[in-house]
């Protein structure tokens, strides 16, 4: 017996979710390269605050869901990397 092919809506599935992982992929690179050259020193306790006040903010708009879960993990993430840990 042969194998079975898989349906065309399972193939267009997986294509699509192929090529929304190569966006984010691409998305991310693109954003990391902008960071290393551009990254602004946030070393006073005022700039901390501001991160936390904004990503306070960002988390409420998204319960609100004024903000989408892509957007929201995409602003997260560059929230996270400006807050400084000791």
């Amino acid at each position: 017996m042969s194998k079975q092919r898989a349906t065309f809506s399972k193939r267009q599935r997986d294509q699509d979710k192929q090529a929304k992982a190569a966006a984010k992929r691409e998305r991310r690179a693109t954003r990391l390269d902008s960071d290393d050259e551009s990254t602004p020193e946030a070393t006073g306790a005022h700039d901390q605050e501001g991160v936390l006040a904004a990503l306070a903010s960002l988390h409420q708009s998204y319960d609100d869901g004024e903000v989408g879960l892509e957007d929201f993990e995409v602003r997260r993430d560059e929230l996270r990397s400006r807050l400084r840990v000791d």
